[in-house]
């Protein structure tokens, strides 16, 4: 969909929609009461009768209304006047689109920017308006023989006052690159996995690169990294007939100088469990276990889109983890790129194995600072739940910037500890270390054995089991969190400007 961002004009526009808020109890902010004032009184005397009480989550489509040039015009429920949070502006966000969504309206004009959320700016109102927008008007229909109808609606206006037009172009084209962002990482993530290879996903690669001189993309194929002594990653590719990748995407916005951020992200385009295989209930959500690369992808694209000043590498390791007379064994032990060796005792504790020679070789490139994205462990979910991604880090200010990152994109995670205390359970007698600790404390574990492949760099790890994809009637995947990561860069780039992360 396209977006615009206008002044508000001085009196009703023509259009084929236009959309304005109505708090409880007939009480109308500034455009409304505008608005009404046209219409003679229509809207007081529609809301008097009761057909729009203004609580959070309602709407009436209004046609034909005297006195102004709309089609149509939207009334949204913006509930009690000054109690409006962040949670309820994105309830009352998703109740718009969903409206228009359903209505033949084929653009709309929205006045809801002027709605005061609490300790909110309008930068912040417009990146909210599109990334709900995103989220209520896709789908992911394109491998049915049949598309379903799509909504009509194909361009949003969002008016503003005059003097927050600059900014909000700004925010706009910000929050629309981040849309971009999203839709990629969902679509590769709802795309099944005998479609989404990990050569699906280099060509993926490849397309954000093209065109564009200052992105570049390789790829490590299996013989390389058998000559580099990559043996954790290897191992779990070793049970699959479809050979893996390692795709290293560089985007060069600044100087040569200036270090890069790395993201590694995790790219199990399907995992069995292998040998450890898992139960058959619901093993077709397995094909999201390469969400992480997905969220890499849909944050580069957003990020070159962007153009933001700043030196980018990704690196995503890409391999299926299947059961095989070649597949690895509990019990075997491989050496890894950074010369630890790993006992693997369970081939379903695939994940860190992967990431583990990819957060090695990320050092090659002596980034600022390491982030990887995994859909990690299930224990995650058991503690967190779907609402926030799990996050570790190594490196306090870097914890703080992603926090501050997910509270301002409403994609949020939360800070585990990363103790040394947990790494007596990753304990081994015939390696240095085994690949899972345990039942207790099962993702800190997880990201403790990931914590010794970068004790030299300033790392943090995203465990988004429990936020990269819904199951049930809503089944598919989120695009989280590219909107955190995307937010990271982007004051990232202030950082870089000012001082470094330590500031």
């Amino acid at each position: 969909m396209e977006f615009s961002v206008k002044s508000c004009p001085s009196a009703a526009p023509r259009t084929s929609c236009l959309v304005l808020g109505v708090h409880e109890n007939g009480k109308l902010p500034a455009a409304t009461a505008t608005i009404d004032q046209a219409t003679d009184g229509y809207l007081r005397k529609i809301i008097k009768n009761g057909d729009l009480p203004g609580q959070l989550g309602q709407s009436l489509m209004l046609h034909a209304v005297p006195g102004i040039p709309c089609q149509r015009l939207l009334l949204v429920g913006a509930g009690p006047e000054g109690a409006l949070n962040d949670r309820a502006f994105g309830k009352l966000l998703q109740c718009t689109f969903k409206a228009l969504a359903g209505s033949g309206a084929r653009e709309a004009m929205l006045q809801l920017s002027e709605l005061d959320v609490t300790g909110r700016d309008t930068a912040w109102k417009i990146n909210q308006i599109v990334t709900v927008a995103q989220q209520t008007l896709y789908r992911f229909d394109r491998l049915k023989s049949k598309a379903p109808k799509q909504p009509s609606l194909r361009r949003a206006c969002l008016l503003v006052a005059r003097k927050e037009l600059s900014a909000a172009k700004k925010s706009l084209a910000q929050a629309v690159a981040t849309a971009h962002g999203v839709e990629l990482a969902r679509d590769l993530a709802n795309l099944p996995a005998n479609i989404c290879t990990p050569n699906y996903l280099l060509k993926e690669a490849r397309k954000i690169a093209r065109g564009n001189k200052s992105v570049t993309v390789r790829a490590l194929n299996e013989a390389a990294m058998k000559k580099l002594g990559m043996g954790a990653l290897l191992s779990v590719a070793q049970g699959s007939r479809t050979p893996p990748q390692l795709i290293i995407i560089q985007y060069k916005g600044a100087k040569a100088r200036q270090k890069p951020v790395a993201l590694v992200g995790k790219g199990v385009t399907f995992d069995s469990g292998g040998i450890s295989l898992k139960p058959g209930a619901a093993m077709d959500e397995m094909k999201f276990d390469m969400c992480g690369a997905a969220t890499v992808l849909g944050t580069m694209a957003a990020a070159i889109e962007m153009q933001l000043p700043l030196n980018l590498v990704a690196l995503i390791p890409a391999t299926e983890n299947l059961p095989d007379g070649n597949a690895s064994k509990p019990g075997d032990v491989v050496t890894t790129l950074s010369g630890q060796t790993v006992e693997i005792l369970n081939t379903d504790a695939e994940g860190r194995l992967i990431l583990c020679d990819s957060l090695s070789y990320a050092a090659r490139f002596k980034p600022e600072l390491v982030i990887d994205v995994a859909t990690l462990t299930g224990a995650c979910v058991v503690a967190l739940g779907a609402h926030p991604s799990g996050l570790f880090s190594n490196h306090p200010p870097l914890a703080t910037a992603l926090l501050k990152a997910g509270n301002y994109s409403l994609d949020r995670a939360w800070e585990m500890p990363l103790w040394d205390e947990y790494q007596d359970q990753l304990k081994s007698n015939f390696a240095d270390m085994a690949n899972i600790g345990g039942r207790h404390g099962g993702a800190i574990t997880a990201a403790a054995f990931l914590s010794r492949f970068t004790t030299d760099q300033h790392w943090a790890h995203l465990d988004i089991a429990g936020t990269a994809w819904k199951s049930g009637a809503e089944k598919g995947a989120t695009g989280r969190p590219v909107p955190l990561l995307t937010r990271f860069l982007l004051a990232h780039c202030q950082v870089a400007k000012d001082g470094s992360l330590d500031q």
